[in-house]
């Protein structure tokens, strides 16, 4: 009887959709609509965006970002000058990404201030992003408007050490609670990438690298436009045989290292396609497939201490993410974007060690874990007035898991493990005003509404103004919003029975968070300063707390925290070939009650893996119209984290305090021909041993070098081959002067 009336709701709730959509349609046009369209100017050709929200529109030359001739997207899903921006953004181009060498995305993140970037030893190890002291799961992160954190995760976070940079134009990281427009998992702030779109005549570009730990790099792309119609197809491979990650003092006496083995191909593809002078089409896919070969740890054995397995595990992985957009601009001024978004993410594990802790089975079987979702979306824009846009949406959302690693033991250590699934859905709508009150003054209001069947309903709310001084160009910025998390569905329905039993009843964790800043261009813009004041408080963290029945442990929503520091840049165009830039960011994040505590870090601890300090050096160089150079040298100060090893006499896990680092990077592109170039790069030059998490050592000395072909496309010219380096580094990023950034046809 249950099942029926499931199927009677979720069949009441596609109506309900299906009138949502309909009752949206007719409002586009309404009789409102239509006299704001009378005082618009008249009807202009449909330029087609890219199939991301986050595509920025055209512009012409490089610029400062803070200096309000560049753009930002993320903060209000509008293209908006940097000057008219209040929200804390640092942008990387496609040109940084190429100029720095960076093949992995938590390397392009690496320097980025108010980030902590954290990865299990080197490529395709877990890798977490920590924004402003906040928790790895309160990061949103969005791929062409794809929201692609893995609902089968555990915490439900998204694991970037699988995303590989070949096809990206474009990173926009905003920091701060966003929740107010982008609803769960936004309370540290949001990551949002957009990949490359097609452009001009056919072009193939491709490129072969190779280098330390047995790596190799092979890429290649496929891209053009004619007429009303655009695409491009990528295709990317990258391995790495042999990274020592398992440090000597984990190894057991005479055991050998086993070094990581990772190999990832990442498939993608755009195209859009302008079907009238009112209506457009997009579609965007992502597909990776990815093997890591890694160390775990055997806790079962050496109790009450713990070392490396002798065996290596496996963990296969398979992403998809795809995107289907249709953009109907009936009159100037009033745009409507009707989306479709899934996701897909399979993970197996398989350890084959004799140590799983049952008596049986003693080698685990292999475990598989399933999330996804399916949402859809709409966005309309409509000018009101001059310098007075409002936007209004609405989201279904769909998430499912799927997994075979719930298990229940019996008193003989017996183990039977089962498949669980689970599922949840989420409503959501959201309104949004982005005001010019004057020439000066400017502010982005957004209020959102999310009803989820687990835990009710959910109201945030973000506000942005900022003041630029007419005297002297000043920019005094502010940003006071609310965020919150939803509980993964592993928290809330897998069980490992007798010993912990999930949670269906947790609430969402929430946060309130502001910040204020200012920013100073001198010497007509050529040297620029800044600095942030952040604070966000955290309430219903959800921890590990005992139940009842002795020896069975739970979830609960019991804890808070707080994380509050500086954010500090100052850059300076030296000349138009050589550009500097520095960068030094201050947390403190604490726990500030912890009902209960039996690990850290408790009431009055810093939380793991936040470092007090970070700080970068970065200098462009571009030395001949061919040849550019570049360095960047990296500082993370010493952070609490949780040791590797169990330690006698109970085989508990340390709190302790690691070490920091330092890390100088080094790169070099020369333009041998106008479609040929060359480029090398030196990864941690001084060889600097450090372990970030502590137990898992990051590359050494890396060394690494390869060739870049372009065929076809428009003719290119020595200083553009070059040019990436050269780009000025004033205010927290420069934009691509690429045309591949536009995302029009």
């Amino acid at each position: 009887m249950s099942a029926k009336f499931a199927v009677m709701r979720r069949s009441y709730r596609c109506v309900e959709r299906t009138l949502a959509l309909f009752i949206v349609a007719l409002l586009s046009l309404a009789p409102w609509t239509y006299a704001a369209a009378q005082e618009g100017t008249p009807d202009q050709p449909v330029q087609l965006p890219a199939i991301s929200v986050t595509a920025p529109p055209p512009y012409s030359r490089p610029t400062n970002q803070a200096a309000g001739n560049s753009v930002v997207v993320s903060p209000s899903l509008q293209p908006t000058p940097t000057d008219q921006s209040g929200s804390p953004v640092t942008v990387i181009t496609a040109g940084e990404i190429e100029s720095q060498q960076w093949r992995t995305v938590p390397d392009a993140l690496a320097t980025v201030p108010g980030l902590n970037v954290v990865q299990t030893g080197g490529p395709g190890g877990q890798t977490s992003v920590f924004i402003r002291g906040t928790n790895s799961n309160h990061v949103k992160v969005l791929i062409d408007g794809i929201d692609v954190s893995d609902p089968s995760n555990p915490n439900g976070s998204y694991d970037f050490g699988q995303l590989l940079t070949g096809d990206i134009e474009r990173i926009e990281i905003l920091r701060g609670p966003q929740s107010g427009l982008y609803g769960s998992d936004a309370i540290g702030g949001v990551i949002s990438i957009t990949t490359k779109s097609g452009n001009g005549p056919p072009k193939a570009v491709m490129s072969v690298e190779g280098g330390s730990f047995g790596t190799t790099n092979e890429r290649a792309t496929f891209s053009g436009s004619h007429a009303d119609f655009n695409y491009v197809f990528n295709i990317q491979h990258f391995q790495s045989l042999s990274t020592p990650v398992t440090p000597a003092y984990d190894l057991a006496p005479g055991e050998q290292r086993n070094n990581d083995f990772y190999d990832n191909w990442t498939l993608s593809t755009k195209f859009g396609a302008k079907l009238s002078d009112t209506l457009a089409v997009n579609v965007v896919g992502r597909y990776t497939s990815s093997t890591l070969l890694f160390t775990n740890d055997d806790f079962v054995d050496f109790f009450p201490m713990s070392f490396a397995e002798q065996l290596q595990s496996t963990q296969v992985d398979h992403q998809f993410a795809g995107r289907a957009e249709l953009v109907w601009s009936p009159f100037a001024g009033f745009k409507n974007f009707f989306g479709v978004n899934y996701t897909n993410s399979w993970t197996w594990n398989l350890d084959p060690n004799p140590d799983s802790g049952f008596t049986s089975p003693l080698v685990l079987p292999p475990m598989i874990n399933q999330g996804t979702r399916i949402e859809e979306d709409y966005r309309g824009e409509l000018q009101v007035a001059p310098g007075q846009v409002l936007m209004f949406g609405a989201q279904d959302q769909n998430e499912t898991l799927w997994t075979n690693s719930s298990s229940t033991t019996d008193a003989f250590g017996n183990a039977t493990f089962f498949v669980t699934n689970a599922e949840r859905r989420n409503d959501a709508g959201w309104l949004e005003l982005q005001s010019q009150v004057t020439k000066q003054f400017y502010i982005v209001s957004n209020v959102r509404f999310d009803a989820n069947e687990d835990f009710g309903d959910h109201v945030t709310f973000r506000v942005a103004p900022v003041y630029i001084v007419p005297q002297t160009g000043t920019k005094l910025l502010a940003s006071y919003g609310t965020g919150f998390k939803a509980p993964s569905l592993e928290d809330l329905y897998v069980n490992f029975l007798p010993f912990f039993v999930a949670n269906p009843n947790l609430q969402p964790e929430e946060s309130t968070g502001w910040d204020v800043a200012f920013e100073q261009p001198l010497a007509n813009d050529r040297f620029r300063f800044g600095s942030t004041y952040f604070r966000n408080d955290i309430t219903n963290l959800i921890e590990t707390v005992t139940t009842a029945t002795p020896g069975v442990e739970s979830l609960g929503n019991i804890n808070e925290a707080s994380a509050w520091g500086f954010e500090n840049f100052a850059a300076w165009q030296v000349d138009s070939r050589l550009s500097l830039r520095a960068d030094y960011t201050y947390t403190l994040a604490l726990a500030e009650s912890t009902p209960g505590c039996t690990s850290p870090p408790c009431a009055g601890q810093q939380l793991l893996r936040r470092p007090k300090n970070k700080a970068s050096l970065t200098a462009n160089w571009r030395a001949t119209d061919r040849l550019s150079l570049s360095a960047t040298l990296l500082y993370v100060g010493p952070w609490w984290d949780l040791g590797r090893q169990e330690v006698p006499p109970d085989g508990s896990i340390p709190y302790v305090e690691a070490p920091g680092f330092v890390t100088v990077n080094l790169a070099a592109n020369y333009a041998l021909r106008d479609d040929v170039t060359l480029f090398a790069r030196i990864d941690n030059l001084f060889n600097a041993q450090y372990e970030d998490p502590l137990g898992f050592m990051r590359p050494g000395f890396g060394a690494y070098a390869g060739i870049r072909f372009t065929v076809g496309g428009f003719g290119s010219s020595v200083a553009s081959s070059a040019a990436p380096a050269a780009a000025p580094l004033i205010g927290p990023a420069p934009p691509s002067p690429s045309p591949r950034s536009q995302g029009v046809m």
